[in-house]
C-alpha cells in the first residue's frame, strides 16, 4: 500500500454506528512522514471515497481545544474538505484521547469539531467554514441533466438548482419523486468532465420527504468512485442552500438519509442557527474491522 505499516491506517465508517452503514474512510493519525504521492497511494489502495491524513499539530483557537492540520485524498486527487473523513478522524482521536473540542486546519479553512459520548456512542459535530450559494448557468445545468439522463421535468421546481459551498462545491439538484432519485445510472465520463470544469466535488441529488427530512445521493466521479455513501461536506452545503433560498427557517434541524440505495444507510443531522452563517453537521460512526 505504502511505506506505512497496515496498523497505522485506521478504517472508520461515519454517519452510522453500524459497520455495514455510513461512509468508510481511511484515517492516518500521523502522516507527518508522508508526501503527497504517498498519501494519494494510501487513499487509492484503500479505495474509499476519501481518506484523511493528520500531517501535524495546528494552533487552536482557544484553551482546551486540540488542534491538527489535516488533508484529504480521494483515490484520484486531493480534495479541499471532506466531512465524513473529518468525522471519522474526530472519532478516532476521541477513542484515543477522549471526547472534547477539536479544531482541524483544512485546505478550505478552520473546522471545529465537538465529540461527545451519548448513550455509549461517540457523536461528532463539525462546524463548516463560511458557506455560499450561487446560480448555475443554464447550459451547465442542461449538461448535468444530460449526463444523469434526467429529464428537466423530473426536477422539483420548489428546490431550484444551485451550486452550494461549505468547504467544497456541490451542484444541488432536487428530484420530484423518490423513484427518480433511486434510479441513478449516469454517464461517468461526461459528468466527470463537467464537474472538473465547474470545480465540483459532488452532485448533491435530493428528494424532500418532509419539511425537515431529505433523502440524498452524491455522485463522485471526480474522486474515482461512482457514488459517495454519506457526504458531510455536501450536507453542510445543502444546509446553506436551504437557508439561502428560505426553504427552511433560519434555525432548523434537518435529517438527511443517504446510502440507502447503495445498501449502506447513514444519517446526517444538519443544524442551522439564526445569526450564524456556518452550518453544523453531526453523526455517529464506528471503527471497521481490519481486513483479514
Amino acid at each position: 500500500m505504502s511505506d506505512l505499516p497496515a496498523t497505522d491506517v485506521l478504517r472508520y465508517t461515519a454517519f452510522s454506528a453500524d459497520p455495514e452503514g455510513g461512509n468508510p474512510a481511511g484515517v492516518v493519525l500521523d502522516a507527518s512522514g508522508l508526501d503527497d504521492a504517498a498519501m494519494l497511494a494510501v487513499a487509492a489502495e484503500l479505495g474509499y471515497s476519501e481518506s484523511a491524513f493528520l500531517t501535524g499539530p495546528a494552533e487552536a483557537s482557544g484553551p482546551g481545544v486540540r488542534g491538527y492540520t489535516i488533508r484529504y485524498f480521494s483515490p484520484k486527487a486531493e480534495v479541499p474538505f471532506c466531512g465524513h473523513a473529518t468525522v471519522a478522524t474526530a472519532l478516532a482521536l476521541a477513542e484515543r484521547d477522549g471526547p472534547g473540542e477539536l479544531e482541524f486546519a483544512t485546505p478550505a479553512g478552520r473546522v471545529p469539531v465537538t465529540v461527545v459520548r451519548e448513550g455509549g456512542e461517540l457523536r461528532a459535530t463539525l462546524t463548516s467554514v463560511e458557506p455560499s450559494v450561487e446560480d448555475v448557468a443554464p447550459a451547465d445545468l442542461a449538461e448535468a441533466l444530460a449526463a444523469l439522463a434526467w429529464p428537466e421535468a423530473d426536477l422539483d421546481p420548489a428546490l431550484p438548482p444551485r451550486i452550494a459551498y461549505a468547504g467544497a462545491r456541490h451542484l444541488v439538484l432536487a428530484a420530484a419523486t423518490r423513484e427518480r432519485l433511486a434510479a441513478l445510472d449516469y454517464d461517468f465520463a461526461r459528468l466527470e468532465a463537467l464537474m472538473h470544469r465547474l470545480d465540483l466535488t459532488t452532485l448533491q441529488l435530493v428528494w424532500r420527504a418532509s419539511a425537515t427530512g431529505f433523502h440524498v445521493r452524491d455522485p463522485f466521479p471526480v474522486g474515482g468512485v461512482v457514488e459517495d455513501p454519506a457526504t458531510g461536506a455536501a450536507a453542510a452545503a445543502f444546509g446553506a442552500y436551504l437557508r439561502a433560498l428560505a426553504l427552511v427557517p433560519d434555525s432548523a434541524e434537518l435529517t438527511l438519509r443517504q446510502g440507502e440505495d447503495m445498501g449502506r444507510p447513514g444519517t446526517l443531522t444538519v443544524t442551522l442557527r439564526a445569526g450564524d452563517a456556518r452550518v453544523r453537521v453531526s453523526g455517529t460512526g464506528t471503527r471497521l474491522p481490519e481486513p483479514a
